[in-house]
């Protein structure tokens, strides 16, 4: 709740007005009664015709006098509801950003899209209905009460009895459903989770004939889910019916007190016909009170769970030290003293016993790995499928940060740097290669927004994919679509190393990112790149021993350990796992 109220407070005249005009409505609302009793005892029964069409006309002014409170009232409503969680995304997506790798592992990407999807839109409902009817109904009740003593007390008493009445059944229904609503929109979770597992991994599912299982899996959690919605639906189904008998039962005994009252002349039949109005406004009131409370135990479940994700903070503390200039400083800030050292003295990465263990994980992904690579060396990373290759490399970039020992970045501790200027100077290519809707020339500015044309094409040519590029129509405004699917998996792998390229990074990081290149254009991509001026510190992350031969050093892991490092000659010599890597492959190469 306090969240929503810090989002609010950018709307405090439209959380005013919006209010106000519904109470105005409602006290319109309120006369109508008074007006139609005078219809009846007062026109109707002195058939006064004159009075009756004076009497409607003042029906109908209350009416639209009503109906425009109601429309400026849905207005206001409507521009604070949505103003605030349009607020809510934006800062719960900075939120999400500024998260480490280990806490989405630990959240889960799908509770992190229905928190600002369904959650956010639920919040937002809640709001608006509250900005309406909170206030509203609950007036509308006690100004029918009190209404209804200004015409007779004695049947003003039914009104008395029946209210706690139905407030115990509203508040104690909204009391028990609070809970069971958290539990559903925690199974609507895990139906969006195994979804969005069965979408990404349909080939690998289909493959492995696999889809009655997963059609088996989704099925159960989505009986369970149905199970609970209906428990909840049941209970919330009790609203209605019981606030319609409480409220039939009470009508009925007004009538009954009201017949007695107007056989003794205690009471006009107009009278009567006010008192049993109020009673169905209270009656409609209700209703909707009841399905505002439903609606705001949703929204406030929801709420709770949109600030679970806010309480969560990164493990990943940012530093203080720019990494050399960073490219959206000027220049101004006194704290930029982490310029490149002497290449010579001072290796560009470092580990020192380096251990990595993810979040929730069992065993170690990597344990005790100690490294250096020297600025300008080309460092090849090899090793079986988990043996802890990417979980290597991401620590570079500062995906991750090692749960024991020391990642050095030019002689100082990555932790000290401040993290988007030392990830404007490290450039990651990632396994998947992931592109954007968008053209060419914008995807390539992602890693570059500065990047003039001609940058961007010798980023091409460094990446050799200026070739297909320049057939495209368009070329570089030729269109791509989401995840680059309009493309060969080449094509998108060489566009997202051009990405890389054109930041002219110190420190570039090809993670398994030329697996769909034949052996030519792999080699003429590692030329490339060794012939930039200044060359990066390059490290490739392969599974195939011939696109790491040449590297200045190969470090060989099994099962998060370092089984060897050294040249391509070396390790071939002296090291069994490379030696089992190396001759598996060029045996099937010769075949």
């Amino acid at each position: 709740m306090k969240r929503i109220w810090m989002y609010l407070r950018r709307y405090k005249r439209e959380c005013v007005l919006a209010p106000l005009f519904k109470m105005l409505e409602a006290t319109f609302e309120l006369f109508v009664p008074l007006v139609v009793s005078s219809i009846i005892d007062v026109g109707i029964a002195g058939e006064d015709k004159g009075y009756i069409v004076k009497m409607c006309l003042l029906l109908i002014a209350l009416a639209v006098i009503g109906l425009v409170c109601s429309i400026t009232a849905q207005y206001f409503s409507a521009k604070a509801a949505v103003g605030c969680a349009t607020q809510m995304r934006h800062h719960l997506f900075s939120h999400i950003q500024s998260l480490s790798f280990s806490e989405m592992d630990t959240i889960g990407t799908s509770t992190l899209i229905t928190r600002m999807t369904s959650d956010i839109n639920q919040v937002q409902n809640g709001v608006n209905l509250v900005l309406r009817l909170f206030l509203r109904s609950p007036f509308i009740v006690l100004g029918a009460m009190i209404m209804a003593f200004t015409i007779d007390v004695r049947s003003a008493l039914v009104f008395v009895a029946a209210i706690p009445v139905l407030a115990v059944i509203v508040f104690g229904i909204m009391l028990s459903t609070r809970p069971l609503y958290k539990k559903v929109q925690s199974g609507l979770d895990k139906i969006l989770g195994i979804t969005r597992e069965n979408l990404t991994g349909v080939r690998v599912i289909r493959a492995f004939n696999k889809e009655e299982d997963e059609v088996k899996r989704f099925k159960a959690a989505n009986e369970e889910l149905n199970h609970l919605q209906k428990f909840v639906g049941k209970i919330s189904g009790l609203m209605n019916p019981l606030t319609y008998l409480v409220v039939n039962i009470a009508i009925i005994i007004l009538i009954w007190i009201g017949a007695l009252r107007v056989n003794t002349g205690d009471l006009t039949q107009g009278q009567v016909v006010a008192l049993y109005n109020y009673m169905s406004q209270i009656l409609v009131e209700l209703i909707k009170l009841a399905n505002l409370v439903i609606n705001i135990t949703k929204a406030l479940a929801c709420a709770n769970r949109i600030d679970g994700v806010f309480e969560v903070n990164s493990s990943m503390q940012d530093g203080s030290v720019m990494f050399g200039e960073d490219d959206g400083d000027t220049g101004n800030n006194s704290e930029i003293a982490a310029q490149t050292p002497n290449a010579e003295n001072v290796p560009a990465v470092e580990f020192r016993n380096v251990s990595l263990r993810y979040a929730g994980g069992g065993e170690e992904a990597l344990s005790n790995v100690s490294f250096t690579a020297m600025h300008g060396e080309t460092v090849g990373v090899i090793g079986g499928t988990g043996s802890g290759k990417s979980s290597l490399v991401n620590m570079i970039a500062r995906f991750y940060d090692a749960t024991g020992g020391e990642v050095l970045i030019n002689g100082r501790n990555i932790r000290e740097y401040n993290i988007e200027s030392l990830r404007n100077r490290v450039a990651v290519v990632l396994q998947k290669a992931l592109l954007f809707k968008g053209t060419i020339r914008e995807n390539i500015k992602w890693g570059d927004k500065n990047a003039t044309d001609e940058e961007i094409m010798n980023a091409l040519d460094i990446s050799q994919a200026r070739e297909f590029v320049e057939k495209k129509d368009g070329k570089l405004d030729a269109f791509v679509d989401q995840g680059g699917k309009n493309l060969s998996g080449g094509q998108r792998q060489r566009l997202t190393i051009a990405r890389a390229i054109v930041r002219k990074p110190d420190i570039l990081i090809l993670d398994d990112s030329a697996s769909a290149l034949d052996f030519a254009t792999d080699a003429a991509l590692r030329k490339s790149i060794r012939e930039m001026s200044p060359p990066p510190t390059l490290f490739i992350v392969s599974q195939r021993a011939a696109s790491l031969m040449h590297a200045d050093k190969i470090i060989v892991l099994d099962d998060g350990a370092v089984a060897g490092i050294g040249t391509h000659n070396e390790l071939l010599a002296g090291c069994e796992v490379y030696q089992e890597i190396y001759y598996s492959q060029f045996k099937k190469e010769a075949i």
